[in-house]
């Protein structure tokens, strides 16, 4: 299970460095377990790989001094209900085909003439 935001705001930087550590240790294990067949819980790995990005980030805003951020501290206003707007259908085009480019005209060109080739090959026989 991932770790939580408010647990890893809660850690010291010492804390939060020996986790990083610990997680590295882990996913190397993970790695290895992954190459030799052995590794049974594949999403562990991006669970591991998400709880380092997450506790590095939490770190580096702590060492900056950064203040915590507002929407843990206050809830959020509701929001608004949307409004579904109806859809309006746009006119089909005439044309079912795209015209071709000069370079796949070239190369299914040069298919075909392959294509004749063999089926030539396949008479003879």
């Amino acid at each position: 299970m991932p770790m939580k935001v408010a647990d890893i705001r809660a850690m010291s930087l010492d804390q939060m460095d020996d986790e990083v550590l610990k997680l590295k240790k882990e996913r190397f294990n993970l790695r290895f377990q992954r190459a030799t067949g052995q590794l049974e819980n594949t999403s562990r790995v991006r669970v591991v790989r998400r709880d380092i990005a997450r506790l590095k980030t939490i770190a580096a805003q702590k060492r900056a001094g950064a203040p915590e951020p507002a929407a843990a501290a206050k809830p959020k206003a509701e929001a608004k209900p949307k409004v579904a707007k109806p859809k309006t259908e746009k006119p089909k085009s005439d044309k079912s085909k795209k015209p071709q480019s000069a370079k796949s005209r070239k190369t299914s060109a040069s298919k075909a003439g392959a294509k004749k080739q063999t089926d030539a090959a396949k008479s003879k026989e």
